[in-house]
């Protein structure tokens, strides 16, 4: 039984563990910027895999992926790791966790329209009315409407919205080229090559950038460190790691609408942590969001 729903299972820790992350690297982003909490949280992750493959696998570095899983792998995390999570982890500073990551539930409808221009892979009618509806979900949140003149204007900084979006499209390339990459090999030793391409890409953004400075101020800053430290444990460790093991053995939509349900999750956590005030259209949008994005692979 708990074999043939491993997949579901892996995706339903991994939206616990993306709700964890999210939570977390806010609070870092916020005291120690964004670029340094994504190379700190990488480093620490591939020590904490590189550990583990150690002990499950016997070698330390997967020196028994094939050159074309290298390939892929390395785009894959390059593009979601490096050009994704730049953008998101900025979206967590500029309009925080909670909308960040509702934002990014458009992360499915985005993976089943490059599956159908790329892969050629159908969408049903059923299918594009999910996707409609997780816009509709969205525009609620993010939408209001001014009493006094009654127009319509964003209700967060457009530029963490922006920042969220290219996020997003950056974790359904991400994931659609880690599929193709991966195959049937070992789904930890996948993450640790995405890891080893995301840190050389933050290592030249940082120096692109001049930022090295800032990351090791970054460093001594012991409660940030805490905090990346627990997020780098559920984040890019054991929250990546399922993702891949969930699409190893369950399908990618009902994959992707399992870990979609972290805007959900998140919002108590926003309302304990950071003591939000989250309104009833912003709960509704992120209940619609979730059932346009189950439409999407019925």
């Amino acid at each position: 039984m708990i074999q043939s729903h491993l997949g579901e299972m892996a995706a339903l820790a991994t939206a616990l563990c993306w709700t964890i992350t999210a939570i977390t690297f806010e609070t870092a982003g916020k005291k120690v910027g964004s670029i340094s909490v994504n190379l700190i949280r990488l480093v620490i992750a591939f020590l904490l895999i590189s550990i583990y493959n150690l002990f499950a696998r016997g070698m330390i570095l997967p020196i028994d992926a094939s050159s074309s899983a290298w390939l892929w792998l390395t785009f894959s995390g390059v593009i979601g790791f490096v050009i994704g999570d730049l953008f998101l982890f900025q979206a967590f500073v500029e309009v925080g966790s909670r909308i960040s990551m509702l934002i990014m539930s458009t992360v499915p409808p985005i993976a089943a329209i490059t599956g159908f221009i790329i892969m050629g892979e159908t969408i049903t009618p059923l299918g594009l009315a999910g996707m409609v509806i997780t816009i509709m979900g969205i525009a609620i949140v993010i939408l209001t409407k001014n009493p006094d003149d009654k127009k319509v204007r964003l209700s967060h900084p457009i530029k963490g919205l922006i920042y969220a979006f290219i996020g997003a499209l950056g974790q359904a390339a991400g994931l659609v080229f880690s599929k193709f990459g991966m195959g049937a090999y070992d789904p930890f030793a996948a993450t640790q090559i995405r890891i080893i391409a995301a840190i050389i890409g933050f290592s030249m953004v940082i120096t692109i950038t001049k930022n090295w400075g800032k990351l090791f101020i970054a460093i001594k800053d012991s409660k940030a460190m805490r905090y990346i430290s627990i997020g780098s444990l559920f984040g890019p460790f054991i929250g990546v790691s399922l993702s891949l093991l969930a699409v190893q053995h369950a399908p990618t939509g009902i994959v992707s609408t399992i870990t979609s349900i972290t805007p959900i999750l998140i919002i108590p956590l926003s309302i304990i942590v950071f003591k939000e005030k989250v309104y009833k259209k912003e709960i509704l949008g992120a209940i619609i969001t979730l059932i346009g994005i189950s439409l999407l692979f019925i």
